[in-house]
């Protein structure tokens, strides 16, 4: 399936306004697995008639790792940079691909001068669902087949959105195992506050292997996830457990577009 995704610059220059403005964010425009989750949102996107946009090479970093840091000074920066194009360009909703950059925007940005409504990819899918424009019928049946899912921190602990992914999961018919610690109990993928970006401090477990192992405990078919931080965490934890040919890791935004025929 061949579409052509339009970006902000070409639409306001064709005089229209998107109904919603899609937020890739760094992990989804450059690392090489979320690429495949961003693909899948536009997908998804363009199958519901869902009239949307993206910033293209206008759109920078949202400042969320560099706050998570502590380099406040460089989160300003970015997040006034980002939310001067925003305003220009009179955005008013917000779907994004990652919780950190929906966190960081529906929570930080308004009192910088940002305000807008932001939902994360997963919401997006609910809605959809529940408007009927998504079924999960016409491609690949999860039916029965065994799925946990795990919570990632800036969506769920910290924005409280527990049940949209699950609802996501709920429609395909599967059988959603849930692990010991989930929702508000849920344990972070082991990326989170910036420690994407560097070595672990010492200790006696690497924090996505004792997740990976909660996670296999369900005896899974497949682990989802919401995150591209947490699906590179997940990921590495299942090629560390060698069980790469039994276990798949995969975003709502792809288990959906599957079960759709996307």
């Amino acid at each position: 399936m061949e579409f052509k995704v339009p970006t902000m610059a070409e639409m306001m220059a064709a005089g229209e306004e998107p109904e919603i403005l899609f937020w890739v964010g760094c992990a989804g425009s450059y690392d090489e697995r979320a690429q495949k989750i961003t693909r899948n949102i536009c997908k998804i996107l363009h199958h519901v008639g869902l009239k949307y946009a993206v910033l293209g090479t206008e759109e920078s970093c949202t400042g969320d790792p560099a706050k998570r840091a502590g380099n406040e000074f460089l989160f300003q920066m970015q997040a006034m940079a980002n939310i001067e194009v925003l305003n220009a360009y009179n955005i008013k909703k917000i779907v994004t691909g990652c919780p950190h950059c929906f966190n960081t925007i529906k929570n930080e940005y308004p009192g910088l001068g940002g305000t807008y409504e932001v939902i994360h990819h997963t919401q997006l899918i609910q809605d959809l669902i529940n408007d009927g424009k998504l079924k999960a019928e016409g491609g690949e049946s999860f039916k029965g087949k065994k799925i946990t899912y795990h919570d990632p921190c800036y969506l769920g602990r910290a924005n409280g959105v527990y049940e949209a992914p699950r609802k996501a999961l709920e429609v395909l018919d599967a059988d959603l195992v849930e692990m010991k610690r989930c929702k508000a109990n849920g344990l972070c993928c082991g990326a989170g506050g910036a420690q994407m970006f560097k070595e672990p401090e010492k200790g006696k477990k690497d924090v996505n292997i004792e997740r990976i192992e909660e996670a296999l405990a369900t005896k899974p078919q497949f682990i989802a996830a919401g995150c591209p931080f947490c699906m590179t965490m997940l990921n590495d934890g299942v090629k560390l457990k060698d069980k790469e040919q039994e276990v798949k890791v995969l975003d709502i935004a792809e288990i959906t577009a599957r079960a759709n025929g996307l």
